[in-house]
This record gives C-alpha cells, sequence and structure tokens, in this order.
C-alpha cells in the first residue's frame, strides 16, 4: 500500500502546495487535496497535512515537508515490518 497525503485546500499557501506538487510527481506516494480535512483548530494555526490519517505538522514548509518524508519513511518501515511477518 502507498502511503497518502491529504491537505486541506483551505491551507494551501504558495509554499504548501509547492510540497504537494512536489508529492504528487512521486508514483509512491497518493495525494489528495480536500475542501475540508475536519482539523480546523490545526489549520488555522499552522502548516499542515494527513499522512495516512495522522496529522503532521511543520512550522515552516520546509519542516512540513521534512516531516511529511519522515512520516512516509515511517509508514514505509511499518509497511516492511509487517510483511516480514507474513
Amino acid at each position: 500500500m502507498r502511503p497518502m497525503v491529504e491537505f486541506c485546500i483551505n491551507r494551501l499557501t504558495p509554499d504548501v502546495e509547492e510540497i504537494k506538487e512536489e508529492l504528487e510527481l512521486d508514483p509512491e506516494v497518493d495525494v489528495l487535496e480536500n475542501s475540508c480535512l475536519g482539523n480546523c483548530e490545526v489549520c488555522a494555526q499552522i502548516p499542515y497535512a494527513m499522512v495516512n490519517g495522522d496529522i503532521v505538522t511543520g512550522e515552516t514548509a520546509e519542516k512540513l515537508s521534512e516531516n511529511i518524508r519522515q512520516a512516509i519513511k515511517d509508514y514505509q518501515k511499518e509497511m516492511e515490518d509487517l510483511f516480514d511477518l507474513l
């Protein structure tokens, strides 16, 4: 399964849009843009995305990008570990 990264259109500032577009080029990641992710309190305060249903934030777009990539790596490791058990 590929990791899924979701963005709220209300928080798609130009720098967050750039992150979304970069991730869309990665064939190993599914990217969605939603009208609302239901995390308005977080959305109003800090750049964020959802990675496989978990909120990922960053004080800056650069930090958000780093944190999203780390969450993707963590997910991929979990999937590898799971498949190793099978």
